[in-house]
């Protein structure tokens, strides 16, 4: 049986892509510092082995019995890249880089990098050159995240030899549900603020394009590559994505679905300028390529996407767990507040009225899982 190394398994993507892998026979090695905790990933955590370590420690060891690796650890959207610029380079292009060099010199076969259709990104107003992208076509991206992934892209697809068969998909904005599940995606956003709001807020008037698609074909993507022709991937980028969509017609299709369960949700418009991405890209190499082709509808991944927010008890949707961006600030903060003073409840070495130790009358209350 073939072991694939997956760094990032336990994150918004790899909570999907372990189960896809699992399912098709593969056994699985996962590497996460898991930031979201282990909850979410509770229902693989008995099938695979775990290494909870930092992507930017990563050595040979990390790659015993395995024959593949997938990277889609990192920072992963642009709020989050520019909280911290620092750890942003680290690990989306110092980590990435050295992740690729160190299998290669494992003899693994093959490797896929994470990147981002971001990349192509021109934003508003740049109608004349407002045209549909493919992965040959020039990109000079300004945003932290997008720059740290093409930085990381040249470097590892340039070890392609005969022996390592490196590749990157460039990733259009996914949505639809996952364990670890993210309300900072556009179409997750509009049935977040649909189900807790009762409106999907559309800003810039929805005139920006967007490629999009579901992070179960996504993980199918994943599969597909690991399972073809090495020659068919060697060095080779592919933008994934299902279709490009304006974020206005994206808006109507996720509230007449909603409506077809019952949610009714008005949508709130607001035309002031902002700061928004805008870029259309073209699927056409994967399907030329491997045969790839999306399989889920923005329709299908809500009606899915709230039957599993019902299930799971997902809607505290306020909570910073589901906000990339909000749960790193908290993390940091409580890092500064434990360093200052060495602990939060429990006082070491303090001795109650009874005579007990602080650590014989510890008692540590059940927090509610997610």
């Amino acid at each position: 049986m073939k072991k694939v190394l997956v760094v990032g398994g336990a994150g918004y993507v790899g909570c999907i892509l372990i189960e896809e892998l699992l399912a098709k026979g593969y056994s699985v090695k996962v590497l996460d510092r898991l930031f979201f905790g282990q909850d979410p990933a509770k229902g693989f955590l008995d099938r695979v082995e775990l290494v909870v370590e930092d992507m930017r420690e990563f050595n040979e060891s990390h790659l015993d019995d395995c024959s593949a690796v997938i990277n889609i650890g990192g920072l992963s959207n642009d709020p989050t890249a520019e909280f911290n610029p620092r750890a942003n380079e680290e690990l989306n292009t110092t980590a990435s880089i050295r992740v690729a060099e160190v299998a290669k010199r494992a003899g693994i076969e093959r490797l896929i990098f994470a990147s981002t259709c971001s990349i192509y990104d021109r934003g508003v107003g740049e109608e004349v050159r407002d045209v549909l992208l493919d992965e040959e076509s020039d990109v000079d991206p300004k945003a932290a995240y997008a720059t740290s992934k093409l930085a990381a892209e040249g470097p590892i697809l340039s070890m392609a030899d005969d022996s390592f068969a490196p590749m990157a998909f460039r990733k259009g904005t996914i949505f639809g549900f996952s364990p670890r599940m993210r309300y900072d995606l556009v179409v997750n956003a509009f049935v977040k603020d649909a189900l807790s709001k009762g409106k999907l807020s559309v800003h810039y008037g929805g005139a920006m394009w967007r490629p999009l698609i579901d992070v179960k074909d996504v993980a199918r993507a994943y599969v597909m590559a690991l399972e073809s022709d090495v020659g068919l991937i060697r060095g080779q980028i592919f933008n994934l994505t299902a279709g490009n969509f304006r974020i206005s017609e994206l808006a109507l299709r996720v509230q007449r679905a909603l409506r077809d369960l019952g949610v009714e949700a008005e949508l709130d418009v607001d035309f002031s300028y902002r700061l928004v991405r805008s870029y259309r890209v073209s699927g056409q190499k994967i399907l030329r390529t491997l045969g790839f082709e999306p399989r889920v509808s923005v329709e299908e991944s809500v009606e899915h996407m709230v039957h599993e927010i019902d299930r799971h008890g997902y809607r505290d949707f306020s909570h910073p767990r589901y906000y990339n961006i909000e749960w790193m600030k908290l993390l940091e903060e409580s890092v500064d507040i434990a360093r200052t003073h060495g602990y939060v409840l429990t006082k070491p070495d303090f001795t109650d009225a009874s005579g007990l130790s602080s650590e014989a009358s510890r008692v540590r209350p059940e927090l509610p899982a997610r």
